[in-house]
């Protein structure tokens, strides 16, 4: 629970006289839900209503309709490596 407090005026920091406090209520800090289809265990999927901080945190798993795209693996070949062999007048030696 906490106050939502309605105010009137403009702030002294802005160039105003100050602001007052006109009213104040009661309110409910409420979870943010969102309805999430998630697979629960054994593989079964469901819709539930999850707060979006279990969403974030990873608690909850959403379901994965199908595998991302992958492409093929593919060996590389390595480069073959050639010695530089030197020659000219120089390179008898």
């Amino acid at each position: 629970m906490g106050n939502s407090v309605t105010l009137r005026g403009k702030a002294k920091y802005l160039g105003g006289v100050g602001t007052k406090v006109t009213g104040i209520t009661r309110r409910k800090f409420r979870p943010n839900l969102q309805t999430l289809r998630v697979t629960v265990g054994g593989g079964t999927n469901t819709t539930l209503l999850v707060c979006t901080q279990c969403m974030k945190s990873g608690s909850v798993v959403k379901l994965i309709q199908q595998q991302p795209f992958r492409l093929p693996h593919v060996e590389k070949a390595r480069p073959v490596v050639v010695e530089a062999v030197p020659s000219g007048p120089r390179a008898r030696g």
